[in-house]
């Protein structure tokens, strides 16, 4: 189901990450501290319900700063003496509410609250899913448009010295605001795709049952990508050399087309063999208006695409090599029963239609 505004069940609706600045989380310090004071009062319980109230970052910091104060509260002195001494004390300092009177006990309180926040530093982390036939826009504290497209699962965290994306399954679209000082690094499968300003697609299929090869694809839409093995990830992913891409490029790796020491096919993708052309930039962008194009492809993998995106699968009944017959055409995503009626039209197959599946076959 495709979302109709920014309203609807968020579904292309645009989703904006609150941005926590060091400042607002010094605020948030104070008013943590005074409320776990001796001096709280229903007087100051709305005064902070209203600072709350101010924005979602407000909300977001005062909801940390909390789990903060309850996870360290046996910490021991010398711990808080290390963390007042640093940047947390200066900035907690400079917060506006810390311009009031504030008990000595009270401010040491506040001192090490934010040298906690400041010591590790204060990075937006967040979780993105869509489900099954679901797309969503997602606004960046950045300024980077992320579209996801169904079944995708994604983790952002945007630090100070990078900002990291990881690709968990599905398909996204990144329209990366240009940060030459923090570059943007899509992590997926053991491959890291590492931009400042651009636009690319980074699909990955995880490959989890026996018929569907694990694979990721990642094609450039415009400016410019190095493609490289992720340091962390798998040795024979690290030892690939980087590829720099132009724009209309696509990489893919394919686990069946690695080979191992015995020369048959790898399951990994770190043994796969990087794979270079220039799809129809059209058909990569299909599913963004929420339709499928094929030119000429095997239906086996016409069906594996419609699939994605319904609940109701479409299965084909080999009896006779409906797997290579070719499918050429625009089809609604989501709407398998007109895709399955167009194909048997089109090769005289036979269509069984049951409630939770579809069935291509040859006619009897």
């Amino acid at each position: 189901m495709r979302g109709s505004g920014e309203e609807e069940g968020r579904g292309l609706g645009e989703v904006a990450a609150p941005a926590v600045t060091p400042e607002i989380a010094a605020e948030a310090s104070v008013w943590v501290a005074r409320l776990h004071g001796p001096d709280r009062s229903v007087r100051m319980e709305r005064e902070c319900l209203a600072w709350q109230e101010r924005s979602a970052a407000h909300r977001l910091a005062f909801e940390r700063c909390t789990e903060i104060w309850q996870e360290v509260a046996g910490v021991t002195l010398s711990s808080y003496a290390r963390s007042a001494s640093g940047e947390g004390a200066s900035v907690a300092r400079q917060a506006h509410l810390a311009s009031r009177p504030v008990p000595w006990a009270l401010a040491l309180s506040v001192s090490f609250l934010v040298g906690l926040v400041i010591l590790h530093p204060w990075r937006n982390v967040e979780s993105f899913r869509t489900g099954v036939g679901e797309q969503q826009v997602v606004m960046l504290e950045d300024g980077t448009r992320m579209s996801l497209n169904t079944a995708t699962r994604v983790r952002v965290e945007l630090g100070r010295a990078q900002r990291t994306v990881s690709v968990e399954g599905g398909e996204a679209l990144f329209e990366v605001a240009k940060d030459v000082s923090r570059p943007f690094i899509v992590q997926a499968a053991g491959t890291e795709v590492v931009a400042t300003g651009t636009a690319f697609v980074v699909r990955l299929t995880p490959g989890d049952s026996p018929a569907a090869a694990a694979a990721l694809a990642v094609t450039l839409v415009e400016g410019q990508v190095v493609v490289r093995g992720a340091s962390s990830g798998d040795a024979g992913a690290a030892r690939r050399s980087p590829l720099v891409m132009a724009p209309g490029e696509r990489m893919r790796l394919d686990s069946r087309t690695g080979a191992g020491e015995s020369g048959k096919q790898g399951s990994s993708l770190a043994l796969a063999v990087p794979q270079v052309d220039r799809p129809r930039m059209e058909q990569v962008l299909a599913w963004r208006r929420g339709e499928a194009l094929f030119d000429d492809v095997p239906l086996l993998d016409a069906v594996a695409e419609m699939n994605r995106y319904s609940a109701v699968p479409i299965r084909l009944v080999e009896s006779g090599g409906l797997a290579e017959l070719r499918v050429s055409g625009l089809f609604q995503t989501g709407d398998n029963a007109s895709f399955a009626r167009a194909v048997a039209a089109l090769h005289g197959l036979a269509l069984h239609e049951h409630a939770d599946q579809l069935d291509l076959a040859r006619p009897k």
